[in-house]
C-alpha cells in the first residue's frame, strides 16, 4: 500500500463491515466533531464537509495515513430527515415516505495525511417506497426497531420489504460507505485493491 496506513474515521460498525469487504488491513478511530448542519447548508454540502472534517480529525492521530471519512443524510421532500429516536417519530417518517422516494446523500473523503491531498465526492442513492399501510408500518417497526437509522429502516434486514426499488450505482452507499468510489480513490493513491 505504498507505505500508507489505512484508517476509517468512523465509529459505525456498518461502515467497518463494508470496508472489510475490500480485504485491506485498516484501523478505525471515532472522530469527535460537531455534526450540526450550518444555516442554509444543502445535503450535499453538509455530507462533504462532515466527511472531510472526520478525516481531518483523524489525521491529527495518523500523520502518515490514508484516512477515509464518510457521512450520510437522508432527504425526503427536499427536507433532511434524521434518525427517528422513537417509535412515534419512526411511524411519522415511514408514513411520510410511503409511496415516495428518499434520497440518501453519502459524502466520501479520502485524505492522504502525508501530502494533504483530499478526494471528496457525494454519492446519491435513492430508495423508492411501496405504499405502506399503518398496519405494515407498525408490524415492521415492532419487528426491527430501527430507531437509530435515518429514514426508520434497515435495508440490510426486514426493511427491504418496504421498498419498490433502489436507484443508484452502488448498494453499499445506502449502508454508508460507497465502495466502488472508494476503490477508485484508493487507486488514485496507488493502492490496488485487487
Amino acid at each position: 500500500m505504498t507505505g500508507h496506513h489505512l484508517v476509517l474515521a468512523s465509529s459505525s460498525p456498518w461502515r467497518r463491515q463494508l470496508l472489510e469487504k475490500l480485504g485491506l488491513p485498516f484501523e478505525t478511530i471515532s472522530p469527535e466533531i460537531d455534526e450540526s448542519a450550518q444555516p442554509g447548508e444543502t445535503a450535499k454540502a453538509l455530507v462533504e464537509r462532515l466527511a472531510e472534517l472526520k478525516a481531518r480529525a483523524a489525521a491529527t492521530h495518523y500523520p502518515d495515513a490514508l484516512i477515509i471519512g464518510s457521512d450520510q443524510v437522508a432527504v425526503l421532500d427536499n427536507t433532511i430527515i434524521g434518525k427517528p429516536g422513537s417509535h412515534q417519530n419512526a411511524v411519522r417518517q415511514l408514513q411520510a415516505a410511503s409511496g415516495k422516494k428518499i434520497v440518501f446523500h453519502t459524502g466520501l473523503c479520502l485524505l492522504n495525511s502525508r501530502t494533504g491531498k483530499t478526494q471528496i465526492e457525494t454519492i446519491p442513492y435513492t430508495v423508492v417506497f411501496r405504499q405502506l399501510s399503518k398496519q405494515q408500518i407498525e408490524s415492521y417497526l415492532k419487528k426491527e426497531q430501527p430507531y437509530s437509522c435515518a429514514g426508520s429502516f434497515k435495508s440490510e434486514g426486514l426493511g427491504i420489504a418496504l421498498f419498490e426499488r433502489f436507484e443508484g450505482e452502488d448498494p453499499n452507499t445506502l449502508i454508508g460507505l460507497p465502495l466502488i468510489r472508494l476503490v477508485n480513490m484508493l487507486e488514485q493513491e496507488g493502492v490496488d485493491v485487487v
